[in-house]
């Protein structure tokens, strides 16, 4: 049994100063890091509250009801969300996901989701505009999300068997009311592609060893030609509360054998750049890929490292720019945009400066890191600045 850690450092009291460099970084709708990675998908966290206590993202030992959550006046607003969004937008951001904690939590979520659909690049395509929830509340913000410009949206769901589902989220709550949000997700078309399949409803599953790997089956048999793509996600080592050791990881390739014990599955190919997911695509009787049964995808982010690609950003709740998942500071933009000088031009300098000199690739180093307890690695919580 591995030791659980409580951080004795607030990371999101640490920060670097954002600021605008001297010479002008214009956005011109490319703009790369120190190792050529372009800058294509923003995750912004539009809350850190969250009505689950997951152990492996915010266990109820750590974010008990002392838990002090940033204070309203911290939290970026809708329109200063928005101002920040244009203008990642015109440096190459093309793909916005909505995050957490729970964002359904976030009062009025939908005029946000307006505010951010009306956003047009450089060449005047809308943007791809995504959501990831615990399915929670879906059920009742579903159509008003769809209605106020939400593309897609990604349900975390870690089992289907109610003991388990309630065990992992540790409020009790009932896995019946997450999968009536699924099913109120795609009755109002959240995901439904020009073709009329729901390519763009995903749910995730993190896969613990010891806790819901009897799901694993279960949930591919639920969702198999469903127009749903499930994502198994191996247990990761983000943040210092949730106790990770490796004995807990079930790597993807041991999940893929187990669903082909009993479905026939045929590798795919990637779609775009930098997707983090393995494709994998159910077989007919003929042994070719079937659409209609769907696939399955496996985010190996500890087994496999994608950092050799990676085109995310994460803008915390209160604005801090974060440049990696595993990140130990985040980069303080709310301070210059509450600036009355600051101007759009600067704040696109100040961006562009960042990402240009942004070297992070934790997860192909992490073997010749320090201990993952060690207090020199203690990164951002995912809770923070979302997964």
């Amino acid at each position: 049994m591995s030791e659980r850690v409580i951080p004795l450092v607030d990371q999101r009291l640490q920060s670097l100063v954002a600021t605008v460099p001297t010479h002008p970084i214009a956005p011109v709708g490319l703009l790369s890091d120190s190792l050529g990675r372009p800058l294509h998908d923003l995750r912004i966290s539009v809350t850190d509250r969250c009505n689950f206590r997951c152990n492996y993202c915010m266990p109820k030992e750590v974010f008990d009801k002392d838990y002090a959550y940033l204070p309203q006046s911290s939290l970026l607003n809708f329109e200063e969300i928005t101002r920040l969004a244009t203008i990642f937008v015109a440096h190459g951001v093309r793909k916005i996901r909505l995050t957490g904690g729970e964002p359904l939590l976030r009062k009025n979520l939908e005029i946000l989701v307006a505010q951010l659909a009306s956003i047009r690049t450089p060449d005047g395509s809308p943007l791809d505009l995504t959501l990831t929830t615990n399915g929670s509340l879906l059920k009742r913000k579903a159509q008003q999300l769809k209605d106020a410009g939400l593309n897609r949206v990604t349900v975390s769901l870690d089992g289907l068997d109610d003991a388990v589902f309630r065990q992992m989220n540790d409020v009790d709550f009932p896995v019946a009311d997450v999968l009536e949000g699924i099913e109120a997700a795609k009755a109002a078309g959240l995901g439904l592609d020009a073709h009329g399949r729901f390519s763009g409803l995903k749910v995730n599953m993190v896969v613990k060893r010891r806790t819901n790997v009897d799901q694993i089956l279960p949930m591919a048999r639920h969702f198999r030609g469903s127009g749903i793509t499930l994502r198994f996600i191996e247990y990761m080592d983000v943040g210092a509360t949730n106790g990770w050791c490796m004995d807990d990881v079930l790597p993807s390739a041991d999940v893929i054998a187990k669903l082909q014990e009993e479905f026939p599955l045929i590798a795919l190919d990637a779609t775009q750049l930098g997707e983090t997911a393995q494709r994998w695509g159910y077989a007919n009787s003929a042994g070719q890929f079937d659409p209609n049964l769907g696939e399955v995808g496996v985010i190996s982010s500890v087994t496999q490292a994608f950092c050799g690609d990676c085109n995310r950003a994460r803008l915390s709740t209160e604005g801090k720019l974060y440049l990696c998942l595993f990140a130990t500071q985040g980069h303080d933009l709310r301070s210059l945009l509450r600036q009355d000088t600051a101007t759009d031009a600067q704040l696109a300098s100040a961006i562009g400066h960042i990402w240009h000199r942004r070297d992070d690739r934790y997860s192909q180093l992490r073997a010749s890191l320090p201990a993952d307890n060690a207090p020199a690695v203690r990164r951002v919580e995912m809770s923070y600045i979302g997964g």
